[in-house]
């Protein structure tokens, strides 16, 4: 649908002065190693899940999207966090809607861009579009959306990236290939049994996807798609380990704040959202060399803004040199550095104590282009470590060819333990060939 933002003269003169200024600075911060990095996303829809153009499946929310609320939530990214980018994202409905609500909050996002250098993009089908459409409509919609927010933003626009929730191979190949994206936040890490759709068995870190699996990661140029895979929120690795609400306590707890805030109220959900943060900002980012925390805080969720802003204002005096910038400036960071999955991530964390998350476990998590592992042992005692997940990704993988909610890639044996084969075993009790790659990268870590 074609439509039009009318905007006074003096106003377009200053924002594209503005723009042109945010633009150039994209080039900026595009160092990766030694700097700490927080990628921020929003969502604004008109119906809670629109799993297509014209099918939804949750509540209307449109009295939940208004313009004060917009100008409320961009406000405390703006105090808590001075100069930093954020990505809003645009569902199909979100970008059509023809009421008075929906233009003003365009235009609002729109001058949001230019004035702070914030990157405008689509979400197809609330976050679970191939549960729900084929790949060739899922291409349909990004290439149609893709041209709807380049006309709605002007003077050349493109977005940097996608975001999707999940995203399927075969569709991040064709944003690469045909679109020109190379960053896709593509997968949510460890989700299953939660929301509409699985998708366990990733890395929590970028990687380049492979073709048989956007779960997987590239093991060579003859499955390598050039679009960075992105996770969704950054989880605390103890509560991740679960299978839904296993247990009662929920898996995606980290730094979202509906499983924080939303659960144990402000002073116990900020303490987790800084913890998860730590676990990438301070172990992590030793361990790594850099550092990455991601969230998404959907516009239309009932919590008060000024919790958002405190949290943000805690990350920056914690890690002054901490950046927020767009998920797009980020990716190409990562896409800058890294030209192929050459990458070896290492997490250690000790729980928080609070819900999923055990103050007498520790996890430590190994992720390469090969595999995944995951340790889980007793507090300060690595003896009793157990193996809770193996994923062998020099395994054959292959997507589903229906529209399902079943899109994990489970792997030798797996932290959510829905299989027999599940259970935590000792390290020497990997198969052969499992133990041989492990020793390959880690030679110190299976005796």
């Amino acid at each position: 649908m074609n439509f039009k933002i009318i905007v006074p003269l003096a106003f377009l003169l200053l924002i594209t002065f503005s723009g042109t200024e945010a633009q150039s600075n994209k080039s900026k911060n595009t160092a990766l190693m030694g700097k700490r990095f927080l990628t921020f996303n929003t969502v604004i829809r008109v119906n809670q899940i629109e799993v297509s153009r014209n099918r939804n499946l949750g509540e209307d929310e449109r009295a939940l999207h208004t313009p004060v609320r917009v100008v409320a939530f961009r406000t405390a990214v703006a105090e808590g966090f001075p100069g930093g980018k954020i990505t809003w994202s645009f569902s199909w409905l979100a970008l059509n809607d023809t009421t008075a609500a929906y233009r003003e909050i365009r235009k609002l996002v729109v001058g949001y861009h230019y004035k702070y250098g914030d990157d405008i993009t689509f979400i197809p089908g609330a976050y679970f579009a191939n549960a729900y459409n084929t790949t060739e409509q899922v291409n349909k919609d990004l290439h149609d959306a893709l041209n709807i927010i380049s006309r709605m933003v002007g003077n050349g626009y493109r977005p940097q990236s996608i975001v999707a929730g999940f995203m399927s191979a075969k569709n991040q190949q064709y944003l690469a290939d045909i679109e020109h994206i190379h960053v896709c936040q593509g997968n949510i890490w460890s989700q299953y049994s939660i929301d509409n759709q699985d998708g366990d068995g990733s890395i929590s870190y970028p990687y380049y996807p492979s073709t048989e699996h956007f779960c997987k990661p590239a093991q060579g140029k003859s499955d390598f798609i050039d679009c960075v895979n992105l996770d969704g929120w950054s989880v605390d690795f103890l509560a991740g380990r679960r299978a839904g609400f296993a247990q009662r306590f929920n898996s995606r707890m980290g730094v979202g704040p509906i499983e924080t805030i939303g659960r144990y109220g402000l002073e116990t959900g900020l303490k987790e959202m800084m913890h998860t943060t730590a676990i990438n900002f301070d172990k992590g980012f030793q361990l790594n060399g850099f550092g990455w925390v991601t969230n998404c805080w959907e516009l239309s969720l009932p919590y008060d803004f000024a919790y958002l802003k405190q949290w943000l204002t805690a990350i920056r005096q914690r890690w002054p040199d901490a950046k927020l910038v767009t998920q797009g400036q980020f990716g190409l960071a990562w896409r800058k550095h890294y030209k192929s999955n050459n990458f070896d991530y290492r997490f250690e964390e000790i729980g928080s104590g609070i819900g999923g998350s055990d103050a007498d476990k520790e996890i430590r998590w190994f992720m390469n282009k090969d595999f995944r592992l995951a340790l889980l042992s007793q507090k300060d005692d690595r003896s009793t470590a157990k193996v809770i997940d193996f994923t062998d990704y020099r395994n054959a993988a292959k997507e589903p060819a229906e529209m399902t909610r079943k899109w994990s890639l489970l792997g030798e044996i797996n932290q959510k333990q829905t299989r027999p084969q599940d259970k935590p075993i000792s390290p020497d009790s990997l198969s052969v060939k499992a133990r041989s790659i492990i020793m390959h990268h880690y030679p110190d870590l299976i005796k």
